[in-house]
């Protein structure tokens, strides 16, 4: 089961790349990992410091994806996001928090819904 959440993921987080870049945002670094928990994407557009929480299911029978995103999670990916700016001497200021959700349903196109802002 956990390795089929973690392909899940994977392919999750493949798919948001790709959505990202070919949306104008630079992927600066992917599963970066600091002692207080890791990001599953640092990005930049428009001047801004993205931190990316990237939610991927199968199906909706637990819910859409972004509903597993709640407001301790977002003030996480915000604090490490701001982290990744200070170790990498970036502007802490400019950071925005995105949530990128995908639906993976067996035998249909992925369905990406891109949640920009969602915490600063």
């Amino acid at each position: 089961m956990g390795n089929h959440k973690q392909e899940l993921g994977a392919k999750g987080e493949d798919l948001a790349v790709g959505y990202l870049e070919e949306s104008g945002y630079v992927v600066l670094e992917r599963n970066w990992r600091c002692n207080i928990g890791e990001l599953d994407i640092i990005a930049e557009y428009g001047g801004k410091i993205i931190g990316v929480e990237v939610k991927t299911r199968s199906s909706l029978g637990f819910g859409h994806p972004a509903e597993a995103v709640n407001s301790t999670k977002l003030r996480r990916v915000s604090r490490l996001t701001r982290r990744w700016c200070v170790e990498h001497r970036r502007n802490p200021n400019t950071v925005r928090v995105d949530v990128v959700a995908i639906l993976l349903e067996p035998g249909r196109q992925p369905h990406i819904e891109h949640l920009a802002g969602v915490e600063s």
